[in-house]
């Protein structure tokens, strides 16, 4: 399926409609047990903006994402926090919404150029997982690259979020009791997928990921630490923002 026939849009949560809220309820519970409309909606209330990806004017995915500013070792940061991100399987590798997202990144970046962007996110899924080395070089944790020095952020996010539900030794937070986890038939790695180093790293750290148990991820959205698609995109659509903001 070609990338033409997608659209994506980015709309503030505030300004959704109920058509669209229950909408993106309707996908997620799709796919995810131990959740409900109500725990969907609150979820949803809490972040700035959903990234919505539409084909043939239907919503088949979204993510959603909210931003928030800290002064961390004397400097200031901001911090994008991702939350649910699901696709209609039948449109599982279209390229649209990550590309969306990109740009969505360049454009955070550039209200604030001088403080240091970072990615927050916190993964019950392995194919969610993989996003973090689509876009980046290196990230918190990872399986072959130590990147120990974003531990103590990671940590200090995840506690400010979620306080004693963070198991900060093994970078798992735990609800003790799913607030929503993938559904049977879509939470097992296919044999393919199990060849994959991200994969199975993920499942090595996160084994009760199927209870609705998440990892703690952290990745500098920074254009030294993307891969050169990610770089390209999310350098034109920064410059792209720069050149608007000047006109």
């Amino acid at each position: 399926m070609s990338m033409r026939e997608y659209e994506t849009d980015i709309i503030r949560v505030s300004e959704l409609n109920d058509d669209v809220r229950q909408n993106i309820c309707d996908l997620y519970l799709r796919y995810y047990d131990g959740s409900n409309k109500k725990q969907v909606l609150e979820d949803l209330s809490n972040k700035r903006e959903v990234l919505l990806l539409y084909h043939d004017y239907s919503i088949v995915g979204f993510t959603t994402l909210q931003v928030y500013e800290y002064l961390w070792l004397n400097k200031p940061i901001r911090v994008v926090y991702s939350g649910d991100t699901v696709v209609a399987r039948e449109h599982w590798g279209q390229q649209a919404l990550a590309f969306c997202w990109i740009s969505r990144m360049a454009q955070i970046k550039s209200e604030k150029p001088g403080s240091s962007l970072y990615w927050f996110v916190i993964i019950k899924g392995h194919r969610t997982f993989k996003y973090l080395p689509t876009f980046g070089k290196s990230f918190y944790p990872h399986w072959s690259i130590d990147r120990s020095d974003l531990k103590p952020l990671a940590d200090y996010l995840a506690v400010e979020m979620f306080g004693d539900y963070y198991n900060r030794k093994i970078g798992i937070i735990d609800f003790n009791g799913t607030r929503g986890h993938l559904k049977n038939e879509i939470a097992y790695p296919t044999e393919e997928e199990m060849s994959k180093d991200s994969v199975r790293f993920f499942i090595k750290k996160n084994p009760n990921y199927i209870h609705g148990q998440e990892l703690v991820c952290l990745c500098e959205l920074e254009e030294e630490n993307m891969k050169p698609l990610t770089r390209r995109i999310f350098r034109k659509a920064y410059n792209d923002q720069v050149m608007e903001a000047t006109l």
